[in-house]
């Protein structure tokens, strides 16, 4: 893979027909460093953020040694890749193939449910096994955050003690986990969550040995700076102290934005302007699926040798397909004279971005590259906030 010192640099020497993927490791393994140093508990890379083998590789040499893996496919790819790592099954709804396997071919240990008849399905599958972390998945709300994820997962709330008490019987571990929504703007996110965990586990009277938090962590983009994420971490685990739990119980994050966000970019070039609508070559079915499919604004920055003085104004982006709906309204600002032939650089696309990538239309992956430069946006850098502080603005 080769290197180069900046994206800029990149641009103007090589002048690319390709989009270009640009990847900066460092920024990976200081977001990985970030958490292991300051969450209170276990954290866990939901690969589905990006799925490089590469950037898992890292993140392993980084400290983060277990994997959340949601599909047969993710188990086999990391434990083809990090055999010491440990996996964690956390999609609720598996195949029984699917369970079969990663208990017996690939040494998982860690499940996750939302229903009785899954709970059976993961017994049968690893025959009533007995060394089972069994986390119930309890839905939680997802008002605080940009992307919900409150509709397709997780028990009610009068479905969990019963749950937790057949759980209970079966796990070696019980855990309780909920996903509060990913890009969550603000800490109350979790207290909400971990009070509805504190009732859960009242009512069922159980002990529990794992409280995972799941993802939900935010980055920085245009129109959305939360706040620190150690004011994130400060909020949970004052969360998780109050709870009647275990008194060796663990806490559990799953990161996935957070992790990678900062991973990668992506280098463009402008094949053709229209008025405020500028024809780039990636597009709705490459990297760009969430600024498509769900108005996600990214950072931009017009890359040219000589820096341009022109105003600010909102554009929109054409990709490269043949399809109408390879369309991304934004806006993104950019320098007022912008035109053909111009390369932008689309930051924070090291989550999902890479992972949603398709060939359709005969328009794929192109060159990666890496970049000595810092990434458009980082939440890990800059001085450090009083996070009890913070916390009086987020507790309930």
């Amino acid at each position: 893979m080769h290197k180069h010192h900046s994206a800029l640099g990149l641009a103007t020497a090589l002048e690319p027909v390709q989009p270009v993927t640009l990847l900066r490791p460092h920024a990976a393994r200081r977001a990985a460093r970030f958490f292991v140093e300051k969450f209170q508990g276990r954290s866990i890379y939901a690969v589905k953020a990006n799925p490089s083998p590469e950037l898992i590789q890292l993140l392993w040499e980084s400290g983060i040694t277990h994997f959340d893996v949601a599909s047969i496919a993710e188990v086999r790819l990391v434990a083809n890749l990090l055999p010491e790592a440990t996996l964690c099954f956390m999609h609720p709804v598996k195949a029984k193939e699917a369970i079969a396997e990663a208990y017996f071919d690939h040494g998982v240990r860690v499940f996750s449910l939302d229903t009785h008849e899954e709970l059976a399905k993961i017994l049968e599958a690893t025959g009533d096994a007995t060394d089972l972390t069994l986390c119930v998945r309890m839905r939680a709300s997802s008002n605080h955050s940009k992307l919900s994820l409150a509709s397709k997962f997780g028990a009610e709330q009068s479905e969990m003690a019963a749950l937790l008490m057949a759980a209970r019987q079966a796990a070696d571990a019980l855990g309780i986990c909920f996903h509060v929504g990913s890009q969550a703007m603000s800490p109350a996110a979790y207290t909400q969550a971990m009070a509805r965990v504190r009732a859960a586990i009242v009512e069922a009277s159980v002990t529990v040995d794992v409280i995972d938090v799941g993802g939900g962590f935010p980055s920085i983009y245009p129109g959305m700076e939360p706040p620190a994420l150690e004011a994130y971490f400060w909020t949970i685990h004052q969360a998780f102290e109050q709870l009647p739990i275990s008194y060796s119980a663990e806490l559990w994050c799953e990161p996935g934005r957070a992790l990678c966000a900062e991973y990668a970019s992506l280098l463009v070039r402008v094949e053709k302007r229209r008025g405020d609508e500028l024809y780039i070559n990636d597009g709705a079915y490459g990297a760009l699926f969430d600024a498509a499919h769900v108005d996600w604004r990214f950072p931009v920055k017009l890359l040219r040798a000589n820096e341009s003085r022109a105003e600010l104004a909102p554009f929109s982006f054409y990709g490269p397909t043949c399809d109408d709906m390879d369309y991304m309204e934004g806006p993104f600002e950019l320098p007022a004279d912008v035109q053909a032939g111009d390369y932008i650089e689309i930051g924070m696309l090291g989550a999902y971005g890479c992972a949603m990538r398709t060939a359709f239309n005969g328009f794929g992956e192109g060159e990666r590259v890496i970049v000595d430069d810092e990434p458009m946006e980082c939440a890990y850098l800059g001085e450090q906030p009083d996070v009890e502080r913070a916390s009086n603005v987020v507790t309930l």
